[in-house]
């Protein structure tokens, strides 16, 4: 039975416009430590997570064994969508998470509601791909910090829950040249690393160019 409460999932600010909003019956939050397995690979899929808190990877193991990212999602954001019964990867906590798990109903058509999210994942697909065909490694490290920077309502100071290995799994690049990349934006005058998972776009106008 479902509770008569219900919520609503916001979608995230690039999905917000005109876009219809899934409508469930309230779910508690579900507690990850860093490093928990949200769901695998090949499970049965046909639920939505919303991020209430914290960060999560998605990430599928290759036949060699490395790791590929496919994407970062933050507070607010939800995620889990597949296109058939199936996770074709692994979803998992990077820090501290709470998620809220929604269940469609048996028998309700959410097609309408779960469009916006299949287009605009389709769509960020494509952006990731244009991203790894970039020869230019400090192209791919601005693109990312402007994205992550838009996603966090454009603010300067940006927090990067992620280690510089998942930012090197998710743009194709060793965590050695992230690390170089990061060092090279700073003596540029271009970035403020704060910390390990924090940084301060000093000039936005520039990241954005290098990221073109």
């Amino acid at each position: 039975m479902y509770a008569q409460a219900s919520a609503k999932i916001e979608l995230p600010s690039y999905l917000q416009s005109d876009a219809p909003v899934f409508e469930g019956p309230r779910t508690p939050v579900t507690f990850f430590p860093a490093g928990a397995e949200i769901y695998a690979q090949g499970e049965k899929a046909g639920a939505l997570y919303q991020v209430e808190f914290g960060a999560v990877r998605i990430y599928r193991l290759l036949a060699d064994g490395r790791r590929q990212i496919s994407a970062f999602h933050l507070a607010g954001e939800t995620f889990g969508f597949e296109a058939d019964a199936t996770h074709h990867f692994f979803a998992e906590a990077i820090n501290a998470t709470g998620i809220r798990v929604y269940r469609t109903p048996s028998g309700m058509d959410m097609s309408r509601q779960l469009l916006p999210l299949a287009l605009k994942g389709l769509t960020r697909a494509q952006e990731h791909l244009l991203v790894l065909g970039r020869q230019n490694a400090i192209e791919r490290v601005a693109a990312f910090l402007v994205e992550m920077s838009e996603r966090q309502g454009g603010l300067r100071q940006v927090e990067l829950p992620m280690s510089r290995n998942d930012i090197g799994d998710y743009l194709g690049l060793t965590i050695e040249t992230v690390s170089r990349v990061f060092t090279r934006l700073k003596e540029k005058g271009v970035i403020r690393l704060l910390s390990l998972r924090s940084i301060e776009i000093l000039k936005r106008d520039t990241l954005l160019a290098m990221g073109e």
